[in-house]
Order: structure tokens, then C-alpha cells, then sequence
């Protein structure tokens, strides 16, 4: 276990391409890659682009996910710089932001997004690539010279990709995560949950979302395959199910909201997929009504819920579930994965060690991200140095989450701090009376917000149960104090492009009404 020496993804790939040149590493809905052509074609991109970017230098991706685009990915690494994948369904105002910020100088896009890719605002001196047009997989066009000589510069600590998270002020934050990190990370990963050669994963996240590291670096450091599942599938559960079963996928990686989208549209009960061995889930408290729905499928799956930031790179703990629970219960968030420190800080940055006490959870180890692209007042804020060490550098992440360990040293996720609240004199965590709320039969999903103004506690929720029922059964459920002040139905809560609740579009519906 650990990161096996590497230093550059790029070994992972090369390994590959030594051991098994003729496997297929990645599959879209159009085709199949293999570990041969994925690597002279990345190659010959690296080799192309070689004395425009430079090391250390962005390139965006403006282009949904395929294999074309994993191999320009891996084609900028080996020129020596990094990636940024810019979501395509994002107002042109919003990824304008992005672009200024990043400074790339190239932007790669495809013929599906070309003309779309013309509303950008392009920054003086980038270029704009049709990627489609210009790939080779042909070795005799490759620099090997130039390659090895940039290789021979690069650093561990070297940024890989830049993703880009909503930021409280409107203006984007860059997570800009090392090799290193990724390295690190995706060996414990993969030797954690025996992901092999023999595994297909299913590969549910869009490229700008960190949960896709999980799937294309598994199958780079294990040989398995990874199914690039199209977007728009996640939003017509016969299609999801027959190509999970006719690609004989056997892991998931998937958003919580996935998730649930298949079990609240009856996807299983159209079609089971029989390959499927592991299910993983994060980004969300998993309900535990849409999780029964799963296991009811699949009894003898291995499930995971995983938990952390994208600043900690993918995951900082796991809990492989044990045991059935109530539908009023939280999964556990787990124990930390090898090589960080998971712990608890009050408001006064003392350590909270007592079970059952609340407080913000911290990260410390290799695995965090090296802060926030061109943002040097916002890493400060969120990267700092461990106030429990006196002694020597020793970089801390603030989660901004608020966690309890149990008595078996068990971390459970709280809540945000945001959504932590004071209401008629009483500290109430929203994500309780969301639990709550999903507990109650007829709610699919259930969302809650806070009006400081007003001083009310609002819940948004989707389902067939109607209001008056679902406020009589908060009611017995939760003391008088945590019970919603106004209730919302919705056909359906809006999600933000990690496919998370969007807590702010329910703000802005609440104002509005």
C-alpha cells in the first residue's frame, strides 16, 4: 500500500501500456480505448503541444467526457502541464470566470461543443483546439527526446488538474490537486476495496467533478476498465440500466444523487444489471429509504459510504456498512484512510475528542490539495498550519463540516457548519430535520434552509405525501422547536453541478415566493 514510488501519473499509464498494450482502458457509448492508443495518442498530443504550453501551464477542456478527451487529458500531462475540465451546461458567464482565472493557453473542445465554445470569452494568446481533428495515434509522429526531457523536470508536487467548486462570494474556487495526492490517494483506495483487472467501473461523474478521479485512476493503477456512462443517462433510468447490464459494469462510483435518481424512478425494477459487486456513494448523507431500495437488488453487494472534500483529494474517510439501519439513522462516515488524520475542533481550536461531541472536522497528511488556484487569501483561510503543533509546519484543511466521533471511534458527518443554526434559543443542525423528513413514507427527497431574516426554518421536499401529513409526522418525530415553519412541495429539488441539493437555488425560490 502507499503511493508504490510513482511520481507521475504517466507511470501508471506507461505500466500499463507495457503489461497489457492491448487492453481496453476506457469505453464511452461510441467506443473503446485501448491502453496502446490511449498512450501514443496522449504522447503525440504531449509531443504537439510541447513548445506552446510549458510546465506547470493550464489547459481547459470545453467538451463532455469521451475518450478523445481522456487522451488530450493525459496528452497535456505529458507536455508538462496540467487540466482543468470546464462544465458545458455553466452559463458562458460563469466559465468566463474560470477561463480569466485559469489563464489557459490552450482550450480544447470537440466538433458536439464547437459551436457553443464561441459565446467564451477567449483570453489574448489561447488557443482554441477541435481536439477531435488533430489527434494521432501513430508513434512515428511522437518526440520521445522532447517527452523524456520534460518528464525529467517534473515534481510529484506538480498540479494535475484544477477543479473548479462554487465559491460563497459568485466567484469560482480552483481545487488544484498535486500527482502526488493523487497517488497517494488512489493506491490505499484501490488495495482498500480490491479493485482488479477483472473490474469494469461505471463511471457516473462529469470530468470537472472529483469523484471521476476515483474511476479513471482505479483503472490506471489496476488495469480495470472504465465505462464512461453519457450524462444524459442519468436522466432515463432504461437506458442507465441497459448499459450498465450490456457493458457489464461490476463497480459504482456514484454521486448520493444518482443514486437515488434510480431508485425514485424504479430503475432496478426495469432491469437489474447482474454484474454489479460494490457500490459506492458520497457527496450526500445517503438516505437510508433509497439505500434499502439498492439492497433489496443487490443483498450481497459490498457497500461504501465515503466521505471528504475536494480539498483533501476525493475521500478522507470510508465505512464499509455492516449491519441494516433505520430509516431515522445516519451511515457512518467511517475510519481515515491510510496516511491522514481525521480530527475535531471546537471554536476555540482545542481538540474535541469526547463521543458524542460536535465539532469542526480538520485533515492533515499528503493527500491535501496544494489550495485554491490564483487565490492566495482564500487558500490562507482553509489551508493553515495544525494548531494542536507547536513544533514544526504541519498544514491543516478546514472541512467547514461538523462531525461526532462515536465510542468506537466512528466519525460521523454532522452537518455545515452553514447549515448549523440558532433558533428560539436552541443549536439545531438542518440535516436532522432532513433525516427526519426522509424518514417519513411518500418523501423522496427533502432539503432544508434557513430564513435568518424571518427566523424561519424552511423544508423543500419532493414526494407524494401531502404537507399537512408530512408536517404531522414531524411533529412527532422532532421536539416542537426543530419542526419546519413553512413547508415547500417540489417536483423535484435542483441540483448544483456536482449533482448535490442546490441549497442556494432554494433560497432564491424561497425569496422570490
Amino acid at each position: 500500500m502507499g503511493n508504490r514510488y510513482y511520481r507521475n501519473v504517466l507511470e501508471l499509464l506507461e505500466e500499463r501500456f507495457r503489461q497489457t498494450p492491448d487492453a481496453i482502458a476506457f469505453g464511452d457509448d461510441k467506443r473503446d480505448i485501448t491502453y496502446r492508443d490511449l498512450y501514443y495518442g496522449a504522447r503525440f498530443i504531449g509531443s504537439f503541444f510541447s513548445d506552446k504550453i510549458k510546465r506547470r501551464d493550464a489547459v481547459a477542456f470545453y467538451m463532455e467526457k469521451s475518450c478523445s478527451a481522456l487522451v488530450g487529458m493525459f496528452g497535456i500531462v505529458y507536455a508538462g502541464g496540467f487540466y482543468s475540465f470546464l462544465d458545458v451546461r455553466q452559463p458562458a458567464g460563469r466559465i468566463d470566470k474560470i477561463i480569466e482565472k485559469l489563464s489557459p493557453k490552450v482550450i480544447f473542445t470537440d466538433s458536439q461543443m464547437l459551436e457553443k465554445s464561441k459565446e467564451l470569452t477567449i483570453p489574448k494568446g489561447a488557443e482554441v483546439v477541435l481536439l477531435d481533428e488533430i489527434i494521432s495515434y501513430d508513434p512515428e509522429r511522437v518526440d520521445d527526446k522532447m517527452l523524456e526531457k520534460i518528464r525529467s523536470t517534473a515534481l510529484d508536487i506538480d498540479p494535475l488538474y484544477v477543479n473548479f467548486t462554487s465559491g460563497s462570494t459568485g466567484t469560482p474556487k480552483g481545487v488544484t490537486v498535486s500527482h502526488r495526492s493523487v497517488l497517494e490517494f488512489i493506491s490505499y483506495f484501490t488495495d482498500i476495496f480490491g479493485i482488479t483487472s477483472a473490474d469494469i467501473l461505471g463511471n457516473q461523474a462529469p470530468f470537472d467533478f472529483d469523484v471521476s478521479v476515483k474511476d479513471i485512476y482505479s483503472g490506471l493503477m489496476t488495469g480495470a476498465k472504465v465505462q464512461l456512462i453519457p450524462r444524459d443517462y442519468f436522466s432515463n433510468p432504461t437506458r442507465l440500466m441497459d448499459y450498465l447490464a450490456d457493458k457489464k459494469v461490476t463497480v459504482l462510483v456514484w454521486a448520493v444523487s444518482a443514486m437515488c435518481f434510480v431508485a425514485i424512478m424504479n430503475g432496478l425494477e426495469y432491469r437489474k444489471p447482474e454484474d454489479i459487486r460494490m457500490i459506492m456513494f458520497s457527496g450526500e448523507v445517503m438516505p437510508i429509504k433509497h439505500l434499502n431500495h439498492w439492497k433489496k437488488f443487490y443483498p450481497d453487494a459490498t457497500y461504501v459510504n465515503l466521505y471528504g472534500p475536494t480539498e483533501i483529494t476525493c475521500n478522507c474517510t470510508y465505512h464499509i456498512l455492516d449491519r441494516e439501519y433505520e430509516l431515522t439513522e445516519t451511515i457512518p462516515a467511517g475510519i481515515t484512510f491510510p496516511n491522514e488524520h481525521v480530527f475535531l475542533l471546537d471554536e476555540e481550536d482545542k481538540e474535541v475528542t469526547a463521543p458524542g461531541e460536535v465539532g469542526e472536522i480538520c485533515v492533515t497528511g499528503t493527500s491535501l490539495a496544494l489550495g485554491y488556484f490564483g487565490d492566495d487569501e482564500k487558500t490562507k483561510a482553509s489551508f493553515m498550519q495544525n494548531p494542536l503543533n507547536k513544533l514544526f509546519n504541519e498544514e491543516m484543511y478546514r472541512t467547514g463540516d461538523l462531525g461526532k466521533f462515536d465510542d468506537n471511534g466512528l466519525l460521523y458527518y454532522v452537518s455545515r457548519k452553514d447549515f448549523q443554526i440558532k433558533h428560539l434559543g436552541q443549536r439545531i443542525e438542518l440535516g436532522e430535520i432532513e433525516v427526519a423528513a426522509m424518514a417519513v413514507s411518500g418523501v423522496e427527497r427533502a432539503c432544508c434552509i434557513y430564513d435568518h431574516d424571518k427566523k424561519k426554518i424552511v423544508l423543500f421536499y419532493c414526494g407524494d405525501l401531502d404537507k399537512k401529513e408530512l408536517v404531522a409526522s414531524l411533529k412527532e418525530a422532532l421536539p416542537q422547536f426543530m419542526v419546519p415553519t413553512a413547508v415547500r412541495q417540489m417536483e423535484e429539488l435542483p441540483l448544483n453541478k456536482n449533482g448535490k441539493i442546490d441549497r442556494q437555488k432554494l433560497i432564491s425560490v424561497y425569496k422570490e415566493k
